[in-house]
């Protein structure tokens, strides 16, 4: 088996046979898209890291400056803020540019909201912490349209796996990042800025080393080249790099509808309950360290296993690994929720958290790209990004109030019911293959 059961080719796929373009041939196609994933792979691994470091503790370091956790969650709905508010005018930017551009863009304004979250802490400015945290998040922009990046070229059977080797990468940097934040707290210290703050002065310097890297090394464009190959009757054009015209791809497509609530359903129930465990967990005694080897662990289950996610997707179906993908979120949200002064099964469950996530962004990321044209994928996937970021924002700032509230058992319960929709939509799709 070769193709997806439910992922024929696309319209818009590479043809075999195409213009010739700078740099690259048809006949050359397979060592451009090995030295395309190269850089990206690179890339990522220097952005998960920027990410995690500073996401480890963004929680605690909102508190620390807010006075009160019930403001807590506004830290990672700030964080997810910033690429929902990026991701149209990044797609816009990449469509006309190329990506690029746009993953340039995207990580030096991480690097410049992690500076003014530093500030914030510094001024003890909760406002301005969070002006922060929203350009931080800019960031993880780049991660994710990386993701698209590397199914720019990918072979239509292939493409889950393409996307899932760029994300595994940050697996990598995103590991590392929580276990290193206690020592980057350490290394400000003396120079004024709270402990909980140096990892976003690290996160800084990382985001423009990746801005750099990709400026340098990133040609020919994936995006660029990938058009040019589908020839001009799949041509971008201004129309089709409007929010409009995405939603309009997607409400033509019942798979493209499917694969926007999967992603999203995905990340909002992922970014809820991972938002607020770092607190859940200070309840019952845990410090820095054992916070940082939780959020490592539940990193790995994000990233790691992500290329299992890709292969299964390709040769199962990407309607399986939806399931999948509802099933492990689930039981995670039941583990942790259920967890209590438990340490180990917080851990366990963060980890199936992230299995899940890696399950529906991989299928639910190849399974957009698969059901809509070269010309409109640039719109439809900022779509992706701006509709995932902002519903894990409304999830971040709901997350806080609940947990201060009701308290973290509640907020699983409630993340786990995230997962309904996603659920009808991949029974009706089933359905209709049958």
């Amino acid at each position: 088996m070769t193709n997806a059961p439910d992922a024929p080719d696309a319209p818009g796929a590479l043809p075999s046979t195409a213009i010739s373009l700078p740099g690259s041939s048809p006949a050359g196609l397979p060592a451009l898209r090995r030295r395309i994933q190269a850089v990206l792979i690179a890339t990522q691994i220097l952005g998960g890291l920027g990410i995690a470091i500073g996401f480890a503790l963004a929680a605690v370091l909102a508190t620390e400056v807010s006075g009160t956790e019930a403001l807590s969650g506004l830290a990672s709905t700030a964080s997810v803020a910033g690429p929902a508010l990026l991701a149209m005018p990044l797609a816009s930017l990449m469509a006309r540019r190329g990506r690029r551009a746009g993953l340039v863009l995207a990580y030096l304004v991480g690097a410049l909201g992690a500076g003014v979250a530093v500030l914030g802490a510094v001024l003890g400015n909760f406002p301005l912490l969070l002006a922060g945290l929203v350009g931080f998040g800019a960031g993880s922009s780049a991660n994710l349209a990386a993701r698209f990046a590397a199914a720019d070229l990918a072979e239509p059977d292939r493409r889950a796996r393409a996307i899932s080797t760029v994300v595994w990468a940050t697996t990598i940097g995103a590991v590392l990042g929580p276990n290193i934040a206690a020592p980057a707290g350490e290394s400000v210290a003396g120079l004024g800025i709270p402990a909980a703050a140096g990892p976003f002065v690290w996160a800084s310097g990382v985001f423009v080393a990746a801005a750099v890297m990709v400026a340098l090394l990133l040609r020919p464009d994936p995006l660029l080249t990938a058009r040019a190959l589908a020839g001009p009757d799949e041509a971008e054009t201004a129309d089709g790099r409007s929010l409009k015209a995405g939603m309009r791809a997607v409400r033509e497509s019942s798979r493209a509808r499917l694969a926007l609530v999967a992603v999203a359903g995905s990340h909002t129930a992922m970014v809820s309950i991972m938002s607020m465990t770092p607190v859940a967990l200070t309840h019952h005694g845990a410090d820095i360290r054992l916070i940082g080897l939780v959020i490592s662990g539940h990193i790995a289950g994000m990233y790691a296993f992500s290329p299992v996610m890709g292969w299964l997707s390709d040769r199962l179906g990407r309607l399986t690994v939806i399931g999948l993908a509802v099933a492990l979120i689930a039981v995670a949200a039941l583990l942790a929720g259920t967890a209590g002064p438990r340490h180990g099964q917080v851990a366990l469950g963060l980890f199936v958290l992230g299995l899940g996530w890696s399950a529906g962004l991989v299928s639910g990321s190849a399974l957009l790209t698969d059901s809509v044209p070269q010309a409109a994928r640039a719109a439809v996937q900022g779509l992706s990004d701006f509709t995932m970021n902002t519903c894990a924002g409304l999830g971040g700032l709901a997350a806080g109030l609940i947990v201060s509230q009701a308290g973290y058992g509640w907020l699983n319960v409630i993340g786990a019911l995230l997962l309904a929709p996603m659920t009808l939509l991949a029974v009706r799709g089933a359905v209709r293959r049958g």
